[in-house]
């Protein structure tokens, strides 16, 4: 950030991260990402959380740099997730007066961690409504449970109308990194924070209260224009509405036979205008389809039988849509087998136990490849997908 100044008195203090591979042990990150960290300067010195184990050296320095010889009063901790907490104990026996400002869920989770001296004594207990006046700042507090940790809390900063957000709004890459924050922003959020609908609505609703006229999130850019447009997206993300019209077709092939079937369906559906993504479960980014499948308002899977099942690349994105709350959806499928074609029927059971997902009639059989019968049941698959 240009100056590393939020505003005159806030001070970003975070640093990026291009070493890292996989975030969370599972992300792929190819820009890498932003920790972010802030220091409100007032009557009183405030750090709005610490950054990962492998930035804390980076951070340190920033961090005395924007302080210039003064020493921290507070320690917001909005989230305690070692990302973004790992360096509370190193910050805590640097400056043996700061206070830890947590709500009761921090607290309780913070000996788990770490190992801090007279906690008791330095500890600031909030809950959702208290504030604390730190000069022209007043800091209100907005608890955030299981947003995407029980523990997490907003911060909103009346006077300058500054929202510190934790994880919510937040994107993969780091902030040198030049391209839109919606698509890295989308699977973040469905990934990370997708299977949380119902607690990100309720949070929604408290910060539509607030004035709000910049987003400070724990990753990714500092968000100062048109806050409206991210305020809808996570309300679409949140609600499990569909973002856009068009088609995932994810596929999963052993010999080629299904992925076949899958681009003369992406051919076909494209023909009528329908916008069309088109992803090989077990080559491609998974989070990413994952992503998709959230985007779009249609879906259609395709898979051999494995096993007399599903093939295991099918097999892991349909328990991972679960898992994250998939919903709202219509749904069609094609099953490929050349003796027992079951992955249909095994499909058709996770995505069952899904929320308000259609089915179309139409179920595509395939036995081991395509024939004129196929070809005729794909036109009436696509008829009832888009009618």
């Amino acid at each position: 950030m240009a100056n590393n100044k939020v505003t005159d008195s806030i001070i970003y203090v975070g640093v990026n991260d291009r070493k890292i591979d996989l975030f969370e042990g599972q992300y792929n990150v190819p820009n890498g990402i932003s920790y972010n960290s802030y220091l409100i300067k007032d009557e009183k010195t405030v750090v709005m959380d610490t950054v990962d184990k492998n930035a804390g050296g980076e951070w340190l320095k920033n961090l005395k740099e924007a302080l210039n010889g003064e020493k921290p009063d507070y320690l917001v901790v909005s989230h305690l997730e070692p990302d973004h907490s790992y360096n509370i104990e190193k910050l805590c026996e640097l400056f043996p007066e700061m206070k830890i400002v947590g709500n009761a869920k921090t607290f309780a989770f913070l000996p788990q961690f770490f190992n801090i001296e007279n906690l008791n004594e330095r500890q600031v207990l909030v809950k959702d409504g208290d504030s604390l006046n730190i000069g022209k700042h007043i800091l209100n507090f907005v608890m955030a449970p299981m947003v995407h940790w029980p523990e997490v809390m907003f911060t909103y900063e009346s006077t300058e109308k500054v929202l510190f957000s934790a994880d919510a709004f937040g994107k993969f890459g780091d902030l040198k990194t030049d391209e839109p924050w919606l698509e890295e922003a989308r699977r973040y959020y469905i990934n990370i924070v997708g299977k949380y609908g119902i607690q990100v609505q309720a949070v929604l609703k408290k910060a539509n209260t607030l004035d709000i006229k910049i987003i400070c999130p724990l990753h990714g850019p500092i968000l100062t224009e048109k806050l409206e447009y991210y305020l809808n997206k996570y309300d679409i993300w949140s609600s499990y509405k569909p973002e856009e019209k068009g088609t995932l077709i994810a596929y999963a092939s052993i010999y080629g036979n299904t992925e076949m079937v899958s681009k003369k369906l992406a051919s076909l559906l494209e023909q009528t205008g329908e916008k069309v993504v088109l992803k090989d479960l077990a080559r491609c980014d998974i989070h990413e389809a994952i992503s998709d499948a959230f985007k779009f308002d249609k879906l259609i899977l395709a898979s051999p039988t494995y096993n007399a099942g599903i093939f295991t690349p099918m097999e892991q994105f349909l328990n991972s849509l679960k898992e994250k709350n998939f919903q709202n959806r219509k749904v069609g499928i094609i099953e490929n087998g050349t003796w027992a074609p079951l992955s249909g029927k095994a499909m058709t059971q996770i995505l069952s136990q899904m929320k308000d997902i259609t089915i179309a009639d139409t179920q595509v059989t395939i036995k081991t490849r395509m024939n004129t019968e196929n070809e005729t049941q794909l036109e009436n698959l696509i008829n009832e997908m888009i009618k």
